[in-house]
């Protein structure tokens, strides 16, 4: 990854940013709370993401493989982050840092329905996000689906890696420069308003390749 990459992602090899080893453990430990084992708060996220059938997924910015997980593994992630990495083929995904998926096999042009980008694009400017869609893109066939998902005020807010707060708007924009049709945008699971109170609401863009 280069340096201007590290820059844009808040990326630090302390921990403090989304490439240290602490972040993926952090993700980890909340990942494995009681309360979230108990009370299956993933089952309406894991709906929202199944519902729209993107068929096999190139998942960007993968982290821990949750959203892997929720497509059945019908997929590829990616992270720059190999801590991350690490966790989600512990648990069976298949997953690749940045640097391994360019030579990884799976990096066919095409061979994919969709691209997720979830809870990405907050943590990078907004210029490096578009280089960042537009470097995955190729692997995505054409008429085919790239879906972004982004917290809403408090769930920004929440963590202190996030740098861009990116709503309905931003995404647009962001889809508009990367030479992305929007198809949708809807917040879940929560109508808007609640975003600047309830940290897990969600900005939710669907979006199409031009064929």
């Amino acid at each position: 990854m280069s340096e201007r990459s590290e820059r844009a992602e808040g990326a630090t090899n302390d921990g403090r940013g989304t490439a240290g080893s602490d972040y993926a453990e952090r993700l980890r430990r909340l990942d494995a709370s009681w309360w979230r084992r108990t009370l299956n708060v993933q089952a309406p996220y894991r709906w929202n993401i199944r519902r729209h059938h993107l068929g096999r997924v190139l998942d960007v910015g993968s982290g821990l493989g949750r959203n892997l997980a929720h497509v059945g593994n019908n997929g590829v992630g990616v992270d720059h982050n190999p801590e991350s990495v690490a966790i989600a083929r512990a648990r069976g995904l298949t997953a690749f840092t940045s640097d391994e998926f360019p030579t990884s096999g799976y990096a066919v042009p095409g061979a994919f329905d969709s691209m997720l980008l979830a809870h990405v694009v907050e943590h990078v400017d907004p210029d490096f996000a578009v280089e960042l869609v537009r470097t995955y893109l190729p692997y995505i066939r054409r008429g085919g689906r790239v879906m972004f998902i982004t917290p809403q005020e408090r769930g920004y807010a929440s963590d202190h890696t996030h740098v861009s707060f990116t709503d309905f708007d931003g995404l647009r924009r962001l889809a508009d420069r990367a030479g992305l049709a929007v198809e949708r945008q809807y917040s879940f699971p929560l109508p808007r308003f609640a975003g600047k109170a309830f940290t897990y609401n969600e900005f939710v863009q669907l979006t199409r390749i031009p064929t």
